[in-house]
């Protein structure tokens, strides 16, 4: 009876989960590490490794990273191995060689899938990750950094195939600087072939302090995701309903060595459009888009590939061979997804796989007001719909993880005239050098004013000018020939923080009026001097009504006075030798 009963309870723990500490030896070391094994595993089932931090060990990554009621449902195998000394060779192949020996194991024991064995660490084992990013990037399908990336800067080796990367950082770690994460994802971004702007999810899964940001797809289908956690520090977020361990295993589980997708992306335009028209009806030209396709390197030999637009569900066209170019044409008002489907069949017609990609397009069409520093919610980047120019080099929105030059920043003094602004300089002083512009040609963002009257709004300061230093404030066409100019000085100067407190910045206003409906961009200059600066803090344009009647009104053969327009709403100079008709206080004039 009682070996029955002893039979019994070996079968009830054959069933259950189990975590244990295990041994190994790898270049005659005995290596030691944690695995996790759901119940009811079954064969070819994924393997995690989560590499613990700098004198921390496997038990502690265990219990921060919270992975078990995961692995419990997806069914996978988590390993938790411990460094020497409580830390990792992130310059060498001792680690690495302990990671290929685990996989082995893995497979061995539990007939893991090595076409989906995934790699995380924390801080130290961040940048671990990092480095077999160059070592063993056949072994790893996906890997997954927390709060680390080689400090002494990274690469992508030439060699290494296109590989999916999820980074999760806190904005204030204080160990690892988060203003160091966009330079060691751009150098992945670039090798991957991801698109440079990326997909941005404010308030991601609901969560207000998380911002998610993704650029993809890249070759062979490949994401580069940043999961951006506001305010928090150097440790593993698992709060308001978003765990780190899910997120890993949610995008790592898309991808797989053996992936036979083919790549799909958008070359022109890159990134979502906005085309904003005030005044009147949106006057906007067709659009031309065009994506890169290409067959997943293992797909069969003999394979085609086909790419499919759509306007949502709505077919567009259908293209069996490069260019892959589409007219999509004019748009009406609203929010339009255009999608572009690459489908790669074998010779035989039967499916090798399939992957899409997808261009946001929105217009607007506005009779009030537009608030174009709406955008300004994200600390060191520069918005989507902006560029921004110091004289050394020119920032196109949106990108991000600037620490250093023209930026966003966020206020957060006791007192301040507004929360968030955007920061220029001219580091040289070169004439017309250092700017903000909005609605540039190489922007985003299409800017249509009709013909009427409008007024602009601005709340601007400096940034590190106690003596105050002038802004020009110019209505542009997108040639850079200006329409109308203001030179303000503003009345606040931040003080070189954006901790210190701050009052006093004046509204400032002025009316223009737009004789020719077009695209215009909108520009604030510094002024030319060396370290010039502006802030940005609130900018809007209102539109006021039609132009008042014109009236014809002969004027004597003198020198003109103020701003004077020819019959294309473009700036002249007002010289004795001016002759013809021109446009000065809304009224047609002739010289």
């Amino acid at each position: 009876m009682k070996r029955n009963l002893l039979f019994a309870f070996l079968l009830l723990l054959a069933g259950l989960s189990s975590a244990s500490g295990e041994n190994i030896t790898v270049g005659g070391t005995s290596r030691n590490y944690i695995v996790y094994v759901p119940k009811n595993l079954g064969e070819n089932r994924p393997l995690l490794i989560s590499c613990h931090g700098m004198n921390q060990d496997a038990n502690y990554q265990k219990g921060m990273l919270q992975i078990e009621s995961v692995a419990d449902t997806a069914k996978f195998v988590t390993v938790f191995p411990n460094g020497i000394d409580k830390g990792w060779d992130i310059g060498g192949d001792r680690d690495i060689n302990f990671v290929k020996a685990l996989i082995d194991a893995m497979v061995s024991k539990y007939k893991i899938d090595r076409n989906r064995v995934y790699l995380s660490g924390f801080s130290m084992g961040g940048m671990f990750t990092y480095h077999a990013m160059n070592k063993i990037p056949d072994l790893i399908a996906a890997f997954a950094p927390i709060s680390g990336y080689p400090m002494w800067g990274t690469t992508a080796n030439a060699n290494v195939r296109p590989i999916p990367i999820i980074h999760t950082h806190g904005t204030s770690d204080d160990v690892v600087s988060f203003s160091g994460v966009q330079g060691a994802l751009n150098a992945w971004i670039n090798h991957n072939g991801c698109p440079s702007q990326a997909k941005v999810e404010t308030n991601y899964r609901g969560a207000w302090h998380i911002t998610r940001r993704t650029w993809g797809p890249g070759k062979n289908g490949v994401e580069v995701v940043l999961m951006e956690m506001a305010t928090k520090g150097h440790w593993i977020s698992n709060d308001n309903g978003v765990k780190t361990g899910d997120e890993i295993w949610r995008f790592c589980s898309r991808f797989s060595l053996n992936m036979q997708e083919p790549t799909v992306r958008f070359t022109s335009p890159q990134g979502s459009l906005n085309y904003v028209t005030l005044g009147g009806k949106t006057q906007m030209a067709p659009i031309t888009v065009t994506v890169d396709a290409s067959l997943p390197d293992n797909a069969p030999s003999g394979s085609k590939l086909k790419v499919t637009f759509y306007n949502g569900d709505n077919l567009i066209a259908t293209k069996t061979a490069a260019p892959y170019t589409c007219k999509v044409g004019t748009l009406a008002k609203g929010t339009h997804i255009i999608k572009a489907v690459a489908t790669a069949t074998k010779s035989d017609g039967s499916m090798v796989g399939t992957s899409t990609a997808e261009l946001p397009i929105t217009v607007q069409e506005l009779t009030g007001s537009y608030v174009f520093s709406k955008v300004f919610s994200d600390v060191g980047s520069v918005p989507e719909g902006w560029m921004t120019s110091d004289g050394n080099e020119e920032r196109v929105g949106y990108s991000g993880g600037y620490s250093q030059g023209c930026r966003v920043f966020q206020f957060t003094g006791d007192t301040h005239d507004f929360e968030w602004g955007l920061y220029v300089r001219n580091v040289d002083g070169k004439p017309g050098a250092g700017y903000a512009r909005f609605a540039d040609a190489k922007t985003s963002t299409v800017l249509t004013l009709h013909e009427g009257q409008y007024q602009m709004l601005h709340r601007l300061a400096n940034w590190n000018q106690p003596s105050f230093s002038p802004v020009r404030i110019t209505i542009e066409h997108l040639d850079g020939t200006v329409v109308h100019e203001e030179t303000f000085t503003p009345t606040t100067n931040i003080g070189n923080s954006a901790e210190n407190a701050f009052s006093g910045a004046t509204l400032g206003r002025f009316f223009f009026d737009v004789y020719e409906t077009a695209p215009y961009q909108i520009t604030f200059y510094t002024a030319d001097q060396p370290w010039a600066d502006l802030v940005v803090g609130q900018s809007a344009v209102l539109y006021k009504g039609v132009l008042t009647s014109i009236e014809d009104q002969a004027a004597p053969l003198s020198t003109p006075s103020g701003t004077v327009y020819d019959l294309q709403g473009r700036r002249v100079e007002p010289t004795s030798s001016l002759k013809g008709i021109y446009i000065k206080n809304g009224k047609k004039i002739a010289y």
